[in-house]
This record gives structure tokens, C-alpha cells and sequence, in this order.
């Protein structure tokens, strides 16, 4: 939540007179007494000069969440600093949580150390480690490694000392790791290279860099010295950056090894040769002793906050101090509480580098600025906007904020640090003054229920009463909440959760059960339902149990009242659910499924629209037959009475009741329907229906074919007879691949099995999972013989040979052609018998079969009537003109593939001929009928037909002929039937509705000729058997149409009305009401004229209709004149100031006066005056109570005069003689009434406010002032506002002029 800095008047002038030097000074200008005009700088006092801009602006920081904790006491507590430059995690804005956090958890978690991280000034990183030796050790490697960014760095020694480095099991490296929290990588012992790879912090490599060293100088064979200079006296050996010591090594050759200042040793080792370095260490002698000697040390106090700007980034201010003045400056080590800092130089010049060491220290400062903690987040602002403008002027500034403490902390240049320390008081102040904040306790529990979804109720009131509202983490499990803002605000809101916690305490819950596949149903798509529910019932929260539990469970909770509601609510919608969701599979041959969908859908669109049922059914690639009906159990079973009845329409559909005991019904079906969906299959596809279970019903249906029905009641009968005696069942085993083998073609192997031993054979179903299992079914005896005979069957089958026939190559090509199909077929069939071809290109003609004895000699048997069919195969030609070639084919070749499944042969057509040559001319009788009649005189003699018309059958003599004969009843027919010309549009119908309908319920082309041809005849195109109906029903729709036309020219007579064009509009009436009632009572239509139009007598009123409905509208037009005629009009002189007054406020009064004489207001006809316009739009409906036969016809109008009128007090009321007197008389009456109150208050007027009688003001001179740039010459002259160079436009060019104001920019 963020809050806003109000700027007081007193903080203004503060500001202001900080921006101007000089005091500003404030004219007071009297309207009586005038003094004279302020100068122009007094009015326009000139803008402060600009500030110098700062420089190394600093980042502003972010702010501080995480409360440092207490240390605790521990063995043993390292601390260190991290800088900002290595931070390997440098996000300002998620400190103390994100994967910095995570990090700090896993190695706390892994080494058992305990872990603070802190913020420096700095922005650097402070960590805190404490634990046993060990553990810290571990802890700040890990955390050196993980939060540190990684440098790397290789340090070369002698091959044969890395062993002396590793140390005995590799202990020495170990313990150098941890020391200098690096990784130390040495080559292996199998690699030439020297090179030892360190990696870790700067610092770290520095350390193991230097022991590393230090080992290698240990065993190095060359001269090694170590010299003890006391640690003071360091940074006078290595020099300003380290250039003395660089210098000597590079001059002696001598390698020289300092300790680093974090390393707390005193001697320096020498490496090298003898002699030079014998050189260096004289030489470093010389410089320790004479600085020993010459150098003197000073101690002064320096606040710790204020050291690292002595040593600067990097340790550079104090490298510097060094090089300016020779001085070095020592500095306390960080974990330590000394604020003592020690200089170490000549004396001259230890004076010098004190004012530095000052100057540096003193650059910043520290300051804090008292504010209650829960105020913080309110002076940062949203997303720190607030604290956002401060650091923005002020970027040098740090601004920081510890939670808990009731103070924030300052640091930076100490004129920013002052100003910005005024700016944050004064906003600590204004938002002491006006804000507030409370603490309530609430149960945990009630604390999500308080914060509503997604935060909508917590939301809600934050927005409403403008306060922050913070409420614990359920994992804290605690009770308070606060509330941060207004007083007000806070208190509204403290109300609210409070009475929000104890309308919750008086909650109920309750559990309703309701089936788990209604959840969804109730939920909706997108929550919709139950979005409505919640809207219904607002303060009930409902829960759904999640949908992997199987749960019926849903949970309501609220009020007890609003929970008892929402539960009858729910109940009632289940019920609903559950009427609706009984469901019925109704068995339909799949042949008609298309005849029950209809065209694009039509019927089953129909049948569940009337219905009110959902109707689902199977894919057209699926082999079921069954369709799903779900909805009220009346209107599934209506719906599956019209599906039965349009399939009983198409076939010859038999249905048979066969009367069955109920408790044989189960055994009937079969596991899974196994035993029932045998017999279907066996007796060709019928469908037998068993009673819903529990029903008590005896009664089975079967429905099919007749022959096909009688044949499964058999079967049923017996099976029952069998059931009710004694029933064996046995089952055997064998390979998916020998079912149909052994059911044989057409059931032919099965069939026998049946007859001989009379058991019921059941094979599994696609499907069944266990695909090997057969049920034998029966008398024991029955069964036994039957396994018997099976089971030698499939071992028969078992037994595998290999044989081979000799088949023609010429044949190959049949077997192995559309992939193997013909090949896949007989291994199907046969026990799925392997069947071998030669290659192509090979002259073989031996054919390999592999599998089952007898598989493969019927198989054998098989290919050899291919053969033999081969052999006999005779090509005959059909020719059927192309542009039928398509109605032949059928949607998707259906109706072809059909005949070359019916008669076994192959079927194909001519490509197409894209640009035939013959006529143009439709050709409309295509069956050789009329051949002679010259309509086809163009087409080709019939013995040499176009090779585009001829179609190649192939196959077997008398099937071939057979197939001509199908394709030829397959080609359309047409006819020609007489329809008069102007029907034709209406055959066609609106977008062709009409004869598309046609064409989809009879099954034919029907073509209407052109308009401009103006013919008679329609042509109807489509099979013989279908013309006669379709012709049948055009004639039908053209007496339909005749008659139509006949009716509309007795509904076309026209009566026409003189009627004078002043009672128009009362005969329209309001709206048109009156008028209509008589179109609507005598069915005619009724045309005014058109008042634009000159032409037209504006008299007549056109009456259209049946002869003796438009005379008797006439008659109500007529009588309605009459009354109107009998109306008189009189002028009544009313004093315009009354008017409003008897109007009253939209009408209201007025309509009172009409009410009370039956009276009735509305505008007049053009050139009337109107009621005034704030009236016009209030005039009085007609009166509701009278009949629909009587008209309603005004008796007085009342027109007050418009605004403007030449004669305002007039006003007219029209209307019969007797009410025109009473209704005057009456508004005479009010008008003597209302003016002795508009006299009364004219004279009232003349007191509270005087007639202007005053003389006008003189003009205002407007404001003036003294001293104006524009009056540097003698003359006082304002500047011209019209003159274009003074006040040029945008964008004008204006010729340069040398002003007062400075050159023009």
C-alpha cells in the first residue's frame, strides 16, 4: 500500500525560502483603497540558479526485510565480508529469500553451522558463521564457494613438490582447502604439466597461493631465507601497489613472498639464487631498518562505520595515502570492536596524511531518523515510489530499513544525508497525524475464510475502507491480524472482520452426497453453474471433493439458514439430473444409420429437439449397431419408438416376443453378452432385447429380417429349454489366428460342430481381452464331444508343414497387388497359413505355403479357385454417357462398390474427358428412349460410343453381364413435367429452400429452366423408380401454390377512404395505436398518404384486404370522423404565467384535470400549437379499460401555446360542446387561484433582490506592475497581444527583433 507526502503550507515556505535566498515579499492589494503596483521581480522574483550536478551518482538501495537474529553462543564464530563486485547474487530486491536463501539453508542443513547474512553500507556481504571448528570450516568454504563469484588462478612449482603439498592421504590439501576456502586442483602424476589451478575469492587464492609457495620454497634445492619484519612494516617493503617489491624482484632475480594482510604472519621467504638473494634481502633489511628507525606512529579515532571509506574499494584510498605521503595507515580487522586507527611514518608527514585519513573518513556520514516500524513499508511506498523521489535527488544517500526497530539509518554526504533526513521526518510526521493501526485476534482457522477467494473478501475491504490488512501465514498458526491505515478506515474495517468472525463462528457445515459423475454436470463448462449457485447463495461456500479421490462428499458451509436453502437447492437440481440421465440402447441396423441421421442431420436434429433428449451414435467406422438415447425416461422411450418406426419404414423388419422365465435372462446374455451376441451373429445380425433387470418382465424382443428372426427364436427357445434342464460349459484354448479357420466360411466347420454334437460354440469378441478363449455351451455329453472334436481341430493346427503348388506367373501379380490384401485375406481365413511368392523378375512358378495341415490344403484349395476364376475371367464393356458417370459412383463410390462386392468382379471408368467436342446443348432423355427424335442428332452412333462413356467390367462371363445390369438401372432417367411459369419462383422457394427439400425427399435432380427462357417445363432427373413419386409431388405443390395465388387475389382488393387530413393523427392515434387495432381486427392493411408526395391526394386512405373486411374498416374509419366532426373549439385567454402551475412537474397535474373529466391530452395535427416540449413527451395513454372493439377516440384536447407564440395566454380546448365548457370553466378557476400566489411572490421579489439600479463599474485596468522588462525604454507601453512578433504563433516565421526578454532560442 503506498502512501502519499502532503506538503503543509509551513513545509512550503520552508521549501521556498530554501530556493530563493532573499525573502519574498507578498502585495496585499485592497479592493477600496488601491497602493501602488509591485515591481516586476516582487510579482516574478527570478529562479534559483541551477545545481551543480552530482557526480558517481550511487544506486539507490533496496529495502532491508529480514531481521538479524541474535548470536548465539557457539564454539567457535568466524565473520567475514563478501563485496559487492563479488556478490555472485547481487538482486537488491530479494534479499532474504530467492536461491541465495536456499543455498544458506542446504549448507546450514549439511555442515550443522549456524548462518547470518547481513547487508554492509556497501552494499557487501557480511556472513556470520558459528558452529564447532569443523563445521564452520566447511560452512564458510561452501558458502565462499556457492555466494562468491569465482576467480581462478595457477601458481607453477616443481613437478616432484605437488606430493609434498598434497601431504600423507591428501590430509595437508585438505586442510589447505578449508584454511583458504579454495579448491586447489593438482595435475596427476602421469601429466608433465607444473601448473597447480586454485580456485575460490581473491582473497582465498592470495592465502593458498602463499602456502603453496611456501612448501614448494620448503623443498626447493635453490636457497631459501626466510627474514621475521615485523607486520607493521609490510606495506613499506612491497611499496605503493606493490611496485618496491616488484622492482627488487625483477632487479635480483629473488623470488619474494609476502604475507597479504589477512594472513598473520611476520616473515618474509626469500627464494632464489644465492648471491642475488643475498641482494634482495640486504635490500629489504636496509628499507625495514630504515624505516624502523625514521618512522614514528600517531593513533586516532576513527568511528568503525566510518573505516572502509579510509580503505576504499579494494584497499585503493589506502594505497593511495601511502603513495602521496610515504605513511601507512593500519586499520583494525573488521570483526574486531577497536575503532582505533594507527599511522605509521615520518613526522614530517604524518600531518598530512592525517587531514587524508580525515578528509576520507569524514566524506560521509551516518544518521537515523526515529519512525515506528509498522510505518515503514507506508514511507517506502508502492514498489519504493515514495522512498523513490529522495534517493533520486539524493543518489548518493543509503537509505536503511530494519524490520522490528523503530528507526532507520542514513548514510552518505553529510548536506544529503541532512536534507534527506528533513524530508523523511517531515513524512514520518504527516503520516503519524493520519494514520492508524489496530490489532485484532481472529482464529487461524477463519483466516482463509476471511480472505475469501483468490482474496476477493480481504481485497474488498482493503479497497473499500483504504488500509492495509495483514494477515499471518497459516504455518505461523497465529491469531493476530493488523490493520494499517486511516483511523477511520482502520476501525470500519476492524468492524467488519470482527462481525465477518462471528457471523463464522455461527456456521454450520454440512456434507451432501451427491454422485461423483453429476460433479462435473453441476460444475459446468468454465465453472459456469456453479458460478450461478455462488451468486444465489453468496455467503454459502462450496466445496467439491478433488475428482482422483472418487469422493461423493460435497461440503457446504455458512450461515445455517443460507446452507438449509442451498442444500434443497442442490437436491432439487440432482433430482433433475437423475430424471434426466436414464438412458436406453436401442439396437439399429447400420445400413439405416444415415437414414436416421438424415440429410445434413435433419431427422435426428428433429427427433431430439421434439423430444428433449441427447441421442448418441456410433462412429461410422465402428461395428456397433447401437445408438444411446439419454434423457426423461418418457422421452427416451419416445424417441426410440420414432428411431424403430423409420427403420421398420426402410426394411422389412420383423418383430417377434418370445416369452422367456426372468431368472434365465442373466445365463441367456452370457459373460459380457458373449452368449447372446452369438446367436445375433450367427442369425444373421438381429437384435434381441432383454428387459431392464429388476423389471420382473418375462418378455424378449427380437427384430430383423423374418426368416433371420424365426431362425434366433429357435435358437433362444432351445437354449433356454437347455438352461432350465441342465447347462455344461466348458472352455478351451487356442491362437486368435485359428478362429475363423475353425468357425469357417460362413460358420460352414462351426455350423457341423453344432449340428452333430448339439453344443453351443462361443468364440471372444474384438473386444474381449482374453482372445484365446472358446466357451463350449450345452448338455455334458454334448460339450465332452464337442471339446473333443475342437481341440483335435487345433492340434491338427498346430502340427505345421510346409507344401507348395505351381501357380502361373502371369498370377502373381493378382495375389501380391494393393499390398498383399488378397494374400492377407486367405492367411485370415486359414489359420493364419504363410503363403510365399518368387520374387518379381524371377520366372518361378512355385508358391510356398507354411502352417496347419489342413490350413494349408484349404488354403491350397483357395488359391486354386483364384486361379480357376483367373483363368475364366472375360472383359465386357457397359457404355453409360460420362456426366452420369458420377450419379452411378454414388457419395464416395458407394453404390459401385457394392455391385463389385455383390457379383465379385472389377469395376472401372474412363478417365475424364476435360474438353469434349460434342454439343454444348443439354441433353435431357439419356436412356436411348428417344433416340430418334433427333434431340441427340450431334452424340456418336450407337455401335462406336466415346471412349470417355465406356466402363470395364471384369470377372467371371454371367457375373459381368449381371454387374451391366446393375450399372445400367443405375443411370438417371429424366421426364418432363408442365408447371406454369410464374409458380416457378415459388417452387424454388427463398434461397432455394423449396426445391432443395424437393430433390432430398424424393431422391431426384429437378432442373427449373431460366427465367428469360419463360418455359413451362420442368425437367426431373433420377432413377425410374423414384420419378413417379417425385413427379406426383411437384403437382401437389403446384395446387398447393394455385391455391395460394387465388386467396391472394381476393386479400388484394382495395377500397379507398376520403378522410379531411386534419383527422389523420387521430385516427393513427399515440404510436400508431388506434390504427393498428383496426389492421389487426379486420386483417386488412391501411395506407395513409405520403406527405411529401404532391402528386398524391392527401385526402385518400387506401384500404387493402378481403372485399368485406375493408368495407368494414371503412366503417370504422368513418364513424371515428364522425365523432371527431361533431368537436368544437373555443380559445380560452389563461395567463401564460399560471401555465406551469397547471401543467404541473411532467404533466402530473394536467393529466389529474383529464383524469377527473374524462379527458384525454395529446398533440395536434402540423401547424397546432404543441404542448410545451418539457410536457410534450408526458401525454396520457388510452384508456386501458376500453374494449378491443370500440376504438378509443379523444374527447377534448387541451394545446398550450409554444414558446415564442405572438399570443402567449392563449390556449385552445377542443372537444365536445359540454365537455369543453365544464373543462374551461374548471382551468378559469385555477388560473384565478394560482395568479394571487404569482402576485404575492412578484411583491416578495421586490425585496430580497433590488432592481439593478446601480451604475456599471468602471473597466478593470487588468494587473500592472513597476519596472517590466518591456518598459526599459521611457514609454510604459504593456506588450501587443495582436502583434504576431511579440506573440508569435506555433510554428510562424517570424522576422528576428532584438527584445528585452534575451535572444530568442
Amino acid at each position: 500500500m503506498s502512501s502519499v507526502a502532503v506538503l503543509t503550507q509551513e513545509s512550503f515556505a520552508e521549501h521556498r525560502s530554501g530556493l530563493v535566498p532573499q525573502q519574498i515579499k507578498v502585495a496585499t492589494l485592497n479592493s477600496e483603497e488601491e497602493s501602488d503596483p509591485p515591481t516586476y521581480k516582487d510579482a516574478f522574483p527570478p529562479l534559483p540558479e541551477k545545481a551543480a550536478c552530482l557526480e558517481n551518482a550511487q544506486e539507490p538501495a533496496g529495502v532491508w526485510n529480514n531481521k538479524i537474529r541474535p548470536i548465539k553462543a557457539s564454539v567457535i564464530t568466524q565473520v567475514f565480508h563478501v563485496p559487492l563486485e563479488e556478490r555472485k547474487y547481487k538482486d537488491m530486491n530479494q534479499f532474504g529469500e530467492g536461491e541465495q536463501a536456499k543455498i544458506c539453508l542446504e549448507i546450514m542443513q549439511r555442515t550443522g553451522a549456524h548462518l547470518e547474512l547481513s547487508l554492509a553500507k556497501d552494499q557487501g556481504l557480511s556472513i556470520m558463521v558459528s558452529g564447532k571448528l569443523d563445521a564452520v570450516m566447511k560452512a564458510r568454504k561452501d558458502i565462499v564457494a556457492r555466494l562468491q563469484t569465482q576467480a581462478s588462478a595457477t601458481v607453477a612449482i616443481p613437478k616432484e613438490h605437488h606430493r609434498f603439498v598434497i601431504g600423507k592421504n591428501g590430509e595437508k590439501l585438505q586442510d589447505l582447502e578449508l584454511k583458504t576456502a579454495t579448491k586447489i586442483q593438482i595435475p596427476r602424476p602421469d601429466d608433465a604439466s607444473n601448473q597447480i589451478r586454485i580456485t575460490g575469492t581473491k582473497e582465498g587464492i592470495e592465502k593458498a597461493r602463499h602456502e603453496v609457495l611456501l612448501i614448494s620454497a620448503e623443498q626447493d634445492k635453490r636457497a631459501v631465507e626466510r627474514l621475521e619484519v615485523e607486520k607493521a612494516f609490510h606495506p613499506f617493503i612491497a611499496g605503493p601497489y606493490n611496485r618496491l617489491v616488484s622492482e627488487i624482484m625483477q632487479e635480483t632475480g629473488t623470488r619474494i613472498n609476502i604475507p597479504p594482510p589477512s594472513v598473520n604472519r611476520t616473515e618474509i621467504v626469500f627464494t632464489g639464487e644465492k648471491e642475488q638473494l643475498a641482494q634482495a634481502v640486504a635490500r629489504v633489511r636496509k628499507v625495514y631498518e630504515e624505516k624502523k628507525k625514521r618512522t614514528t606512529t600517531i593513533a586516532v579515532e576513527v568511528r568503525k562505520s566510518q573505516h572502509k571509506y579510509v580503505i576504499g574499494p579494494k584497499g585503493n584510498s589506502l594505497q593511495e595515502i601511502l603513495e602521496r605521503t610515504g605513511v601507512s595507515v593500519e586499520i583494525p580487522p573488521s570483526d574486531s570492536t577497536s575503532e582505533t586507527v594507527i599511522l605509521r611514518g615520518e613526522p614530517e608527514k604524518l600531518g598530512q596524511a592525517l587531514t587524508e585519513v580525515y578528509a576520507k573518513a569524514n566524506s560521509f556520514t551516518v544518521s537515523s531518523v526515529s519512525a515506528p516500524s509498522w510505518l515503514h513499508r507506508f514511507i517506502i511506498g508502492k514498489k519504493g515510489q515514495n522512498l523513490a523521489k529522495i534517493t533520486q535527488q539524493m543518489p548518493k544517500v543509503h537509505i536503511e530499513f530494519t524490520e522490528g526497530e523503530d528507526r532507520i539509518t542514513l548514510e552518505g554526504p553529510t548536506e544529503d544525508v541532512n536534507v534527506a533526513q528533513e524530508q523523511i521526518e517531515a513524512m514520518v510526521k504527516d503520516l503519524i497525524n493520519r494514520m492508524d493501526y489496530v490489532e485484532i485476534n481472529i482464529d487461524h482457522k477463519f483466516h482463509r475464510h476471511l480472505i475469501g477467494k483468490s482474496g476477493a473478501n480481504i481485497n474488498r475491504i482493503k479497497d473499500q475502507y483504504k488500509v492495509s490488512v495483514r494477515i499471518p501465514p497459516d504455518s505461523e498458526k497465529s491469531n493476530l491480524i493488523r490493520i494499517e491505515g486511516d483511523p477511520q478506515g482502520v476501525q470500519q474495517a476492524k468492524r467488519e472482520l470482527l462481525e465477518l468472525a462471528s457471523r463464522m463462528e455461527n456456521e454450520r457445515t454440512k456434507d451432501l452426497i451427491i454422485e461423483q459423475r453429476f460433479h462435473r454436470t453441476i460444475i459446468g463448462q468454465k465453472g459456469e453453474r456453479i458460478r450461478e449457485i455462488r451468486d444465489k447463495f453468496p455467503e454459502v461456500i462450496i466445496n467439491f471433493p478433488d475428482p482422483a479421490q472418487k469422493s461423493d462428499i460435497v461440503q457446504l458451509r455458512g450461515p445455517k439458514n443460507e446452507v438449509e436453502k442451498c442444500t434443497k437447492y442442490m437436491q432439487k437440481m440432482v433430482a433433475d439430473l437423475v430424471e434426466n440421465s436414464y438412458s436406453i440402447s436401442v439396437p439399429i441396423f447400420k445400413q439405416f444409420h444415415k437414414n436416421i441421421i438424415g440429410k445434413g442431420g435433419a431427422n435426428i436434429k428433429k427427433i431430439r429437439e421434439e423430444s428433449n433428449t441427447k441421442i448418441d451414435l456410433p462412429a461410422e467406422n465402428s461395428n456397433s449397431e447401437t445408438i444411446i438415447i439419454t434423457g426423461k425416461r418418457a422421452n427416451c422411450e419416445a424417441a426410440r419408438s420414432r428411431i424403430l418406426s423409420i427403420q421398420k419404414d426402410l426394411a422389412n423388419i420383423a418383430e417377434v416376443e418370445v416369452s422367456i422365465p426372468a431368472k434365465l435372462h442373466n445365463s441367456l446374455i452370457g459373460t459380457k453378452g458373449r452368449l447372446i451376441r452369438s446367436i445375433m451373429e450367427e442369425c444373421g445380425g438381429v437384435h434381441i432385447h432383454f428387459p431392464v433387470e429388476g423389471s420382473g418382465s418375462d418378455t424378449v424382443i427380437i427384430r430383423g429380417p423374418s426368416s433371420d428372426v424365426e431362425k434366433a427364436r429357435k435358437q433362444l427357445l432351445h437354449l433356454a429349454e437347455e438352461k432350465q434342464t441342465k447347462s455344461f460349459t466348458v472352455d478351451i484354448r487356442a491362437k486368435p489366428e485359428y478362429h475363423k479357420f475353425l468357425i469357417g466360411k460362413g460358420g460352414g466347420n462351426i455350423r457341423k460342430v453344432r449340428d452333430s454334437t448339439g453344443a453351443r460354440v462361443i468364440f471372444p469378441a474384438a473386444e474381449d481381452r482374453d482372445q484365446d478363449l472358446i466357451t463350449i455351451i450345452g448338455k455334458e455329453g454334448a460339450v465332452r464331444e464337442a471339446q473333443k472334436e475342437l481341440e483335435a481341430l487345433i492340434r491338427s493346427l498346430d502340427n505345421v508343414v510346409e507344401d507348395y503348388m505351381l501357380v502361373d506367373p502371369k498370377h502373381h501379380r493378382h495375389f501380391v497387388i494393393r499390398r498383399g490384401q488378397v494374400l492377407r485375406e486367405i492367411a485370415e481365413e486359414y489359420g493364419g497359413v504363410m503363403v510365399s511368392f518368387p520374387r518379381s523378375g524371377t520366372q518361378s512358378d512355385k508358391v510356398t505355403l507354411k502352417g496347419a495341415k489342413d490350413c494349408v490344403e484349404a488354403a491350397k484349395k483357395r488359391i486354386q479357385e483364384i486361379i480357376e476364376d483367373l483363368e475364366a475371367q472375360v472383359t465386357i464393356e457397359c457404355a453409360i454417357p460420362q456426366k452420369f458417370h458420377r450419379s452411378v459412383m454414388g457419395p464416395k463410390g458407394s453404390k459401385i462398390q457394392q455391385i463389385t462386392r455383390d457379383y465379385n468382379v472389377q469395376i472401372k471408368f474412363p478417365d475424364r474427358e476435360e474438353n469434349p467436342v460434342h454439343s454444348v446443348e443439354p441433353a435431357v432423355q439419356e436412356n436411348g428412349d428417344d433416340a430418334g427424335e433427333g434431340r441427340d442428332g450431334k452424340e456418336a452412333e450407337p455401335g462406336s460410343p466415346r471412349r470417355c462413356d465406356i466402363i470395364v467390367i471384369s470377372g467371371r462371363k454371367e457375373k459381368c453381364e449381371a454387374a451391366k445390369e446393375a450399372l445400367e438401372a443405375l443411370v438417371p432417367v429424366t421426364i418432363e413435367v408442365e408447371v406454369p411459369f410464374d409458380l416457378h419462383r415459388y417452387i424454388i422457394g427463398q434461397k432455394g429452400s423449396g426445391i432443395r427439400k424437393m430433390m432430398d425427399e424424393f431422391e431426384v435432380n429437378i432442373h427449373v429452366p431460366a427465367p428469360e427462357l419463360q418455359s413451362d417445363i420442368i425437367a426431373i432427373t433420377g432413377l425410374a423408380a423414384n420419378l413417379d413419386r417425385a413427379k406426383a409431388g411437384l403437382l401437389e405443390r403446384v395446387k398447393e401454390l394455385q391455391a395460394e395465388q387465388e386467396d391472394r387475389a381476393l386479400r388484394s382488393f382495395k377500397l379507398s377512404v376520403t378522410v379531411d387530413p386534419k383527422y389523420h393523427p387521430k385516427i393513427i392515434g399515440r404510436k400508431g395505436a388506434v390504427i393498428t387495432q383496426i389492421r389487426l381486427e379486420h386483417d386488412v392493411n391501411i395506407q395513409f398518404p405520403d406527405k411529401d408526395d404532391g402528386n398524391q391526394p392527401q385526402d385518400q386512405i387506401t384500404i387493402t384486404g378481403y372485399e368485406k373486411n375493408t368495407e368494414a374498416a371503412r366503417d370504422a374509419i368513418l364513424k371515428i370522423v364522425g365523432e371527431l366532426e361533431q368537436m368544437v373549439s373555443e380559445d380560452v385567454p389563461l395567463d401564460h404565467r399560471v401555465h406551469a402551475r397547471i401543467i404541473g412537474a411532467r404533466g402530473k397535474a394536467i393529466r389529474k384535470i383529464m383524469d377527473e373529466f374524462k379527458l384525454r391530452r395529446q398533440r395536434g395535427p402540423p401547424g397546432a400549437s404543441p404542448l410545451p416540449a418539457w410536457v410534450a413527451d408526458h401525454t396520457r395513454e388510452p384508456d386501458r379499460e376500453t374494449s378491443e372493439a370500440q376504438v378509443p377516440v379523444p374527447q377534448v384536447d387541451i394545446r398550450f401555446p409554444q414558446s415564442g407564440a405572438p399570443d402567449p395566454n392563449c390556449v385552445t380546448v377542443t372537444g365536445l360542446p359540454e365537455n369543453v365548457e365544464e373543462a374551461i370553466d374548471h382551468i378559469l378557476n385555477l388560473e384565478e387561484e394560482y395568479l394571487a400566489d404569482v402576485v404575492d411572490s412578484e411583491a416578495l421579489q421586490l425585496y430580497v433582490k433590488p432592481a439593478p439600479h446601480e451604475e456599471s463599474k468602471a473597466p478593470s485596468r487588468g494587473f500592472v506592475v513597476r519596472d517590466a522588462p518591456w518598459t526599459a525604454s521611457s514609454s510604459e507601453k504593456a506588450p501587443d497581444m495582436s502583434s504576431s512578433e511579440e506573440f508569435p504563433s506555433f510554428g510562424a516565421q517570424v522576422a528576428p527583433k532584438t527584445l528585452p526578454w534575451g535572444p530568442k532560442r
